[in-house]
This record gives structure tokens, sequence and C-alpha cells, in this order.
């Protein structure tokens, strides 16, 4: 889908909504708004789900668990990508807005957001997980679009074929379908 607006028409009556994309594009301040504009409670993967203070990783099965009793409730604006649990999610989302910046604009993000919160786990993050950047985090972004954006495709068709994509990418484009949505409250 490429109709901001038909996006904003679905949005207004969207009750669960996955907003996926590479670290550092956007996609938390994204879901975020979005919460607050359509009234759903907001969902991050990294603090409800994969993380645990110190950065270690909760167990898959206890992940998926958590995960498929999220998925189950009526309403959220879900953040977080992470292809391997879309055969849980997509079935029960009304869209998915993919934020698909330039791998520079979501460097300059990661940046950003380490200066703001270095030291400190972001709100969105497990507690005790302070804000860290590494050499494999940047290679992540990197090559986000080469490595695991065919995964993202390919898992978007299995597992939501008929659940509306909207792939935003500029900050422009983000804006607009928030100024089309609070137009519409």
């Amino acid at each position: 889908m490429t109709d901001t607006t038909r996006a904003a028409s679905i949005l207004s009556d969207a009750k669960r909504v996955l907003v996926i994309g590479c670290s550092g594009g956007g996609k938390t301040t994204l879901a975020r708004r979005l919460s607050e504009h359509c009234d759903l409670p907001f969902v991050s993967m990294d603090r409800e789900f994969f993380w645990l203070p110190g950065w270690i990783s909760r167990a898959r099965e206890e992940q998926r668990k958590l995960i498929a009793a999220k998925v189950a409730e009526a309403q959220w604006v879900m953040d977080g990508t992470n292809p391997s649990t879309f055969d849980l999610r997509l079935p029960r989302a009304d869209i998915v807005l993919w934020v698909r910046m330039p791998r520079l604009r979501c460097l300059i993000g990661v940046a950003r957001r380490w200066l703001k919160w270095r030291g400190a786990a972001r709100p969105e993050m497990a507690e005790g997980c302070p804000e860290r950047v590494s050499w494999e985090f940047v290679r992540y972004i990197w090559t986000f679009e080469r490595k695991f954006v065919p995964r993202i495709e390919e898992a978007l068709q299995k597992h939501g074929p008929g659940v509306p994509v909207l792939q935003i990418r500029s900050r422009a484009q983000m804006r607009t379908l928030l100024e089309l949505l609070a137009a519409r409250a």
C-alpha cells in the first residue's frame, strides 16, 4: 500500500497495529504517537518480551508465550520487527506500518538516541538495559535492507497476505499520517 490517506482511514478503525522497521528509523516514536492518537495500548516487544535486566535475552519459548497472550488481547499498537514472531502477530493485526527509512537516517537516529539515553534504559526498553551501541548493531542497521528485508517480505506474505502494509519512507510521510489521524479525531 502506498496511499497514506487510505492507511489513515484504516488506522482510524484499527484495534491492533504492528509497527516494524530498522532500529533508529522512528518506529517506536511512531508507535507511541499512534497509541495516543488511536487510544490503544502501546506494547514494546523489547521491554515486554525480549529482554531481562542486564541485556539477558528471555528464553524463546517464554517470549512466544508472552507474545501469544498479548496479541490475543483486543487492542494494541506493537512496536517491534522480529519476523520470527509474525506467525503469532500478523493474523491478529489490522494493519502494518513499516518504517523503512534510509540506513543513514537510521544510524543518525541510533546515535541521537544513544546521546540522549547513554547510561540509562529508555522507557521502551527493559529495566536494567542501558542504551548501548556496538559495531555489531551498526552492522545490523547497515545491512538491514539486504539481509533482513527479504525475510520480512517473506514472512508478511506467509503470515499476513491480507493485512494491509504501509511503507513509510520519510519523516514527512510519517507526519502526514499523524496529521490525517488527528484530523479524523
